[in-house]
């Protein structure tokens, strides 16, 4: 049933402009723009045109949102299938367009705010302003969980969490503290860890409090890292930011790793893409690079090494399709569903 939309989204990739715009958008590196000309803190990153056209490209295809429109099997490997070919254009997109995909079980923890905001996710619609959520026809989800101070190991985190005036969304907290990486910073609101008195909670925190007002989501800098440098990788701080429980208190942990389960899916297949993208240069370069009197392609130990490689990624997707389609069959398969939570592990660290 997908077989069309994969074939549309895999020529649009394949066009010469599009591919022009992956390229931009790596090159061209996004900047914080922590305050405005006036002084006021606006924390907000600026993106070059090229990011914004990826980004509308891949919901336009609903890389996002396929997975949970469809009633038919298969709604996990065509998002797969379809981020896979994305990230061999332009990688750093696939980040919010990940976080937004794996919030939906998550943020299912709490009822009110799924009713409010999951058309607004799994829109296929791109809006990249800042402004308050209910302004907007579309959204895309961010994550914040590790801290300095503790990384993977969450249940060292010290944000803490108080309760605060309740809203239109539900029974209001504040968050205070830091976190080490957030992704995709400019994502309409986040997924992310505090401590209540009950222990490590998970919360929905917007860039925007109910009333419209900007929330207290502090950029302090973007990560310099390697990789896609076109996603903006950041280090937040909060101060007494607005946020909204998620599941109960003290099951944080166990909240926030369905989104974590289906964000591994997409780290493994972010990686066979990437060995695909390598193994397409360099059969292209082999065919036409000329050493030793032959073209590299005729040269025994090159076809040698080709090979070695042709084989790992073969072995790759295969591997990372059959995992997605054990998160299909985890609807109405207990076993499937064990068996997804180890083997994404094991593919995301293989």
């Amino acid at each position: 049933w997908s077989k069309s939309l994969l074939q549309s989204f895999g020529r649009e990739l394949g066009l010469a402009t599009t591919l022009e715009h992956g390229r931009l958008a790596n090159k061209n590196k996004p900047e914080l723009k922590t305050f405005d000309r006036f002084g006021y803190r606006i924390d907000e990153v600026d993106f070059h045109p090229s990011y914004h056209h990826m980004m509308a490209l891949g919901m336009q295809y609903g890389v996002h949102s396929v997975a949970w429109k469809t009633d038919d099997s298969g709604g996990h490997v065509t998002h797969t299938a379809l981020e896979y070919l994305l990230g061999q254009v332009e990688g750093g997109v696939c980040c919010p367009l990940t976080m937004t995909y794996a919030v939906v079980p998550a943020l299912g923890n709490n009822p009110e705010l799924t009713q409010r905001f999951l058309p607004k996710i799994l829109s296929n619609a791109y809006d990249p302003r800042c402004i308050p959520i209910d302004e907007k026809d579309s959204m895309t989800m961010g994550m914040a969980m590790t801290e300095k101070q503790g990384g993977s190991d969450v249940r060292a985190n010290t944000t803490r969490a108080v309760p605060a005036e309740n809203s239109e969304w539900g029974p209001g907290w504040h968050l205070t503290g830091h976190k080490w990486f957030c992704s995709a910073p400019m994502s309409d609101a986040f997924l992310t860890l505090a401590k209540t008195s009950n222990g490590l909670s998970c919360f929905f925190v917007p860039r925007f409090r109910p009333d419209g007002s900007r929330n207290n989501f502090f950029i302090q800098r973007l990560k310099d890292k390697l990789g896609n440098h076109s996603n903006a990788s950041s280090e937040i701080e909060y101060d007494r930011t607005f946020a909204i429980l998620v599941g109960e208190e003290g099951r944080g942990v166990s909240t926030i790793i369905e989104m974590v389960h289906h964000t591994r899916l997409d780290c493994t297949q972010a990686a066979a893409g990437l060995v695909r993208q390598s193994l397409t240069q360099a059969l292209h370069h082999s065919m036409h690079r000329k050493a030793f009197g032959k073209l590299l392609i005729h040269q025994p130990l090159m076809r040698n090494v080709l090979a070695d490689i042709a084989l790992e990624s073969e072995a790759m997707t295969a591997m990372v399709f059959r995992i997605a389609a054990l998160y299909d069959d985890s609807r109405d398969n207990a076993e499937a569903a064990t068996l997804s939570r180890l083997a994404v592990a094991i593919g995301k660290y293989w």
